[in-house]
């Protein structure tokens, strides 16, 4: 039974807004061929891949059981295959209770999502509402996350030009990514002269509709450098549900990031997140959630987020130099963008926008309406 789990190699395609052009099985398969490029990992039934874990969604793939349009394309037929319709980076906490466990050695994680297909992001996001009580009611993501910005700005401190200043900078940074999707340079103004979509949150406050497929090789401990001289480790998990119902839950209380950060926390030995970390890697779909998860996180005091942005701490901190999901990410591949980030960091492929000497990190990713799901993942070279 192994005592840590390494990431061996990364592999991902560019963030594009729409990939017209591919399938998503080829859209993975450009990233499966690249993990078996750099490791040489095999699907020897003793010493290969046994076990391969998927993110997909099924609305929008279309499709119902969606992972099974892709296993004979990432090499899950014949063998154990699990899905994960949460986001990706809750496959990493699955990968690592796999090799953690003793029941498999070696692990291959791959995601998709084309939110290029459906006519309306929205649309699908309001399938995850009550069907009775929520969706007639025109619920979505969206404006469930307005009502939870309001509150939270009131709370924080956190204002429009706030927002502005992280939704400027997200775009600079990402313009150092190679793989980030490809957005024009705006100003702090531009954000503020952009369109209300469900007030407080403008135009330029939201995540634009993306297509990216992304995999990853983990295994035990003991057998990282069959297939990697430069292997990340992954420390620490933790994962935690708040209520259904927005009505049922405090919107700002961080309540479920809070826990999750904990567990993961607890699992890594870690005590002050706020001097252990050499960077952060922040799952923001919406400008207003970068502070607030800071706090959960407890890279932030407690309803202090405008100070937060104030103090410079995103660059200080090293918060989401990849320019974060608030550039391009979709939707259930967000918290997965930001671990693989994460990992280019710590084996120091990040290219020009490389924290040198980086040995710890956190990653973070959320799933459902005003963050009902949140998952935090500790890693270390």
């Amino acid at each position: 039974m192994s005592n840590k789990v390494a990431v061996c190699a990364v592999a991902q395609i560019k963030n594009e807004p729409d990939i017209w052009y591919q399938r998503f099985q080829g859209m993975l398969f450009d990233c499966f061929e690249s993990i078996i490029k750099q490791t040489d990992v095999t699907f020897d039934l003793e010493k290969g891949i046994r076990n391969v874990i998927t993110c997909s969604d099924d609305v929008f793939d279309a499709r119902t059981i969606s992972d099974n349009g892709m296993t004979d394309v990432v090499g899950a037929h014949f063998r154990g295959e699990e899905k994960t319709a949460q986001d990706g980076i809750n496959g990493l906490g699955y990968a690592m209770a796999s090799i953690l466990s003793g029941h498999d050695d070696v692990v291959l994680l791959i995601g998709h999502c084309k939110e290029s297909q459906p006519e309306s992001r929205n649309m699908c996001t309001n399938l995850a509402f009550d069907p009775f009580f929520c969706r007639p009611l025109g619920l979505d993501f969206l404006n469930a996350s307005a009502f939870q910005a309001r509150a939270y700005m009131e709370k924080s401190g956190v204002t429009d030009a706030h927002l502005a200043k992280i939704v400027a900078r997200s775009r600079q940074l990402a313009s150092k990514n190679p793989y980030a999707r490809k957005n024009e340079p705006i100003s702090e103004q531009d954000v503020l002269d952009s369109p209300m979509l469900a007030d407080p949150i403008r135009e330029l406050h939201q995540y634009p509709v993306t297509d990216w497929a992304v995999g990853m090789l983990l295994c035990c401990e003991e057998r990282a450098h069959e297939f990697t001289d430069s292997p990340v480790y992954l420390t620490g998990f933790g994962s935690c549900m708040d209520s259904y119902f927005l009505g049922d839950k405090d919107l700002t209380s961080n309540f479920a990031l809070k826990k999750a950060a904990q567990k993961a926390y607890q699992m890594a030995g870690i005590s002050n997140p706020k001097d252990t970390f050499d960077l952060a890697e922040i799952n923001d779909a919406y400008a207003y959630q970068l502070p607030m998860w800071a706090e959960g996180l407890g890279l932030a005091d407690e309803g202090q987020g405008g100070k937060w942005i104030e103090s410079k701490a995103m660059d200080s901190q090293n918060v989401n130099l990849s320019g974060g999901m608030l550039n391009g990410n979709p939707i259930m591949l967000g918290g997965l963008a930001r671990a693989t980030e994460a990992v280019l960091q710590l084996k120091g492929e990040a290219g020009d926008r490389q924290k040198q000497g980086a040995k710890k990190a956190v990653a973070h990713g959320t799933t459902g309406a005003a963050g009902q799901h949140h998952a935090v993942i500790t890693l270390e070279n």
